[in-house]
């Protein structure tokens, strides 16, 4: 029996590009602006990328002057599009404020915050009760909660005045089980925060959204793989194996896939979706959610 003639087929979509083989979806991100806080590396470094790709303009913020200047090179070369690399202490609120500044001065105006600044968790094992000081704590807040809430509040006044705005606070499932005191309390604060952030801008225009990350491969995986091999006498790719176990697809969720929600989550697309936490670990635990 003879094969069937193959035949390509393009979908095109409402911004007038055209997919061969896969059907474009528009997000309507093309010309919008965005400040991605930790946007030098690790998941707020893949986000910055994907908002580009969609055609936004985005000012990514870090405290390292060096490692922001890379990334923005790497980034424009890659999509093509306008990356302004921008220091910041979001412990600070004259930093913060400085930062928002500059930042709607180079971008003309401001529609997407991505707050991803914060120190990563899982990198290393939580401190037990008596290893948690008063540093350790209010460290974590005042970056991680505080700066969050610091950088929300100095672009609120930008999307208010448009009537329109995205603001999604990257998180973690640490929000939703014990086993790092710390880093429960941090995400837990985000969370609360989240919440009240949309309920106050909704009416403006401005939704505001959590993301929950799990375990997620960045820069910094391939070092604690390595690591973890090294003290358990097995090879890398065994401890991968024993890390993707963790939740129901069975494999380690890159900073890619988180990017790729939040995206979505940054597009006029997702109006339904505010004030709500999106669990974006692969499937982690056993409890219902509702």
């Amino acid at each position: 029996m003879a094969r069937p003639a193959e035949h390509s087929y393009q979908f095109v979509c409402r911004c007038g590009s055209v997919a061969r083989g896969r059907l474009a979806i528009d997000l309507e991100l093309g010309g919008k602006t965005a400040i991605v806080t930790g946007g030098s590396r690790g998941i707020g470094k893949a986000v910055a990328r994907e908002l580009a790709a969609e055609g936004v303009d985005v000012a990514i913020v870090a405290r390292g002057r060096e490692a922001l200047e890379a990334t923005a090179e790497e980034l424009v070369e890659s999509t093509g599009r306008r990356i302004v690399p921008i220091t910041v202490d979001t412990g600070d609120d004259a930093s913060v404020r400085a930062m928002v500044t500059e930042a709607a001065a180079a971008l003309g105006r401001i529609d997407i915050l991505v707050n991803s600044a914060a120190k990563a968790g899982g990198q290393a094992p939580a401190p037990s009760l008596a290893e948690i000081d008063d540093g350790a704590f209010f460290e974590d807040m005042n970056v991680k909660v505080m700066g969050y809430l610091r950088c929300a509040r100095e672009v609120a006044p930008f999307m208010r005045e448009q009537g329109w705005g995205r603001i999604i606070n990257i998180s973690g499932l640490a929000a939703r089980q014990s086993g790092s005191t710390i880093g429960s309390m941090r995400n837990v604060a985000v969370s609360a925060l989240t919440k009240n952030l949309a309920e106050q801008l909704g009416p403006d225009g401005i939704n505001v959204t959590v993301v929950h990350p799990g375990l997620t491969r960045t820069e910094a995986t391939e070092g604690v793989v390595a690591s973890r091999a090294e003290v358990a006498g097995v090879s890398p790719q065994e401890i991968e194996q024993r890390m993707a176990q963790g939740n129901a697809v069975r494999q380690i969720i890159d900073a890619q896939d988180i990017a790729n929600v939040v995206v979505f989550l940054a597009s006029p697309k997702s109006v339904a979706v505010n004030g709500d936490a999106i669990a974006a670990g692969g499937g982690v635990g056993r409890a219902i959610h509702y």
